[in-house]
């Protein structure tokens, strides 16, 4: 098992674990993922779910596919005791932890090589792997490729030191001889890495996508039949108990904090917060909210599209992002909603929203077909999808004002992931934040704030000094 990355003394931390990982996106890794969470909870198997960095959209079908919340883990925007403490929670009521990567295995925020790459913090699987001490399981697609597999098994497994490769399994492999050739490459040119499973190329296996990922899982209505028809592949093909004999236990150090205890990776905005939440405001963290809830805070969800105010007596009202952009004409004739949000910030609720949230809280938006809608004009921005750019990256945030996330110049740590652009942001307003990128680049001044209503194209995710 490879050491942790902690300075501090390293021990077990709740259930075993696994990550699954790839050499690139596309390679299956999310259908693997899917198809054994599905396979094993079908088995009696209580099994926990996280999804490596910032993600929203795969953790949903995490949770559809095994009915217990994903959490996200991050080894770049997380400080190491947040980190180790929700890694320790997820194996509280678990047997067994399935945590699926993001990108390539190596592929992080900053590249090796590049200035200020870290490789405990640099936000890749390979850094997460490393830090709680979990195994890897390679996810190969074999398409297009014979003997070579074993060559791409042997690279990664030695590419990092601290990350153990403990296992992998091939997707997408041809008839004939193919699954053949896969295991006796991996045998000969990998040793000690077995291969679990070869998985046959099968149109069921295929997920419909959009401009952020996948379709989201709750607007899927044949989703139970991909779920269970990816899991009966994986108990086909893999041999699901020499996966589960891989798995070891979180190596966290001893900053965890008190045994059960609910991290908060950002304060919560009120008492009382109105949560927006639907298919065009899914974009909200679960150990966010948890966090929330376990410092008192009381949520209260309510749906924009479903033309729903948010309750008159909170004191803050988050927006959290998502895809407003195909329900645009919908929001701007949701009067309730609109009113609700606007008699909000007269009365000097907070009012907070990121990324699709912060477009919402301005004063237009114009969709991709260049129809501009009116949205509540709380904030003087206007915002268009018309000419789609992509703008994507981590990013460090000091506030430039007091709010209740903190007093001014209070650090986060964000991601940025959108295609929208401000064709208008006016310098009448306060700026919210001053960022950087991941490599320390200077940003500028990002998102607006006017009196108690306030919001950028930022997700956060957690304060640098959260636990």
């Amino acid at each position: 098992m490879p050491l942790a990355d902690s300075d501090a003394p390293a021990v077990p931390q709740g259930a075993p674990g696994l990550v699954l990982s790839a050499p690139a996106s596309g390679s299956g890794k999310t259908t693997m993922t899917l198809a054994l969470i599905r396979a094993l909870t079908r088995r009696g198997v209580p099994v926990a779910s996280a999804k490596v960095g910032p993600d929203y959209i795969d953790p949903a079908f995490h949770a559809a596919a095994g009915g217990r919340v994903c959490v996200n883990l991050d080894a770049w925007a997380m400080p190491q005791p947040l980190l180790a403490a929700l890694a320790a929670g997820l194996g509280h009521d678990a047997s067994l932890i399935l945590c699926e990567g993001v990108m390539g295995l190596l592929d992080g925020a900053v590249a090796p090589g590049q200035p200020g790459h870290d490789p405990k913090t640099d936000g890749s699987t390979a850094a997460l792997a490393a830090r709680l001490g979990w195994p890897v399981v390679l996810v190969v697609d074999a398409r297009g490729m014979a003997a070579s597999a074993g060559a791409v098994v042997r690279g990664f497994r030695d590419a990092r030191p601290g990350v153990s490769v403990a296992g992998v399994i091939f997707t997408r492999a041809g008839p004939g001889g193919h699954a053949d050739t896969l295991r006796a490459a991996t045998a000969a040119l990998a040793p000690g890495v077995p291969v679990l499973g070869v998985l046959p190329r099968d149109t069921r296996l295929a997920l419909p996508s959009r401009h952020l990922g996948l379709v989201q899982a709750e607007e899927l209505p044949d989703l139970e039949t991909f779920l269970n028809d990816a899991a009966d592949l994986a108990e086909a093909h893999i041999d699901l108990d020499a996966l589960i004999a891989l798995a070891r236990p979180a190596v966290a150090g001893d900053n965890v904090g008190e045994a059960g205890a609910v991290p908060c990776p950002l304060p919560p905005p009120g008492q009382r917060v109105a949560v927006a939440r639907d298919q065009a405001f899914a974009f909200a963290y679960p150990a966010t909210l948890a966090g929330w809830r376990a410092a008192g805070a009381e949520i209260r969800p309510f749906s924009p599209l479903a033309d729903e105010a948010p309750a008159a007596d909170v004191d803050a009202v988050y927006l959290p992002g998502g895809y407003p952009e195909l329900h645009a004409g919908t929001l701007a004739g949701a009067t309730r909603f609109l009113g609700g949000i606007r008699s909000a910030a007269r009365r000097g609720a907070f009012v907070f929203g990121e990324c699709g949230g912060y477009m919402v809280l301005g004063r237009g938006l114009v969709d991709a077909d260049g129809q501009r809608h009116s949205m509540t004009g709380l904030l003087p921005v206007e915002t268009s999808f018309a000419q789609p750019r992509l703008h994507l990256g981590y990013r460090t945030a000091a506030t430039l004002g007091d709010t209740p996330f903190g007093r001014a110049g209070t650090r986060v740590r964000a991601h940025e992931f959108h295609y929208a652009q401000a064709t208008r942001e006016d310098d009448g307003a306060n700026a919210l934040f001053v960022a950087r990128d991941a490599r320390g680049r200077e940003l500028g001044r990002l998102g607006r704030r006017v009196g108690s209503v306030a919001g950028s194209f930022l997700h956060l995710i957690a304060r640098e000094d959260s636990a």
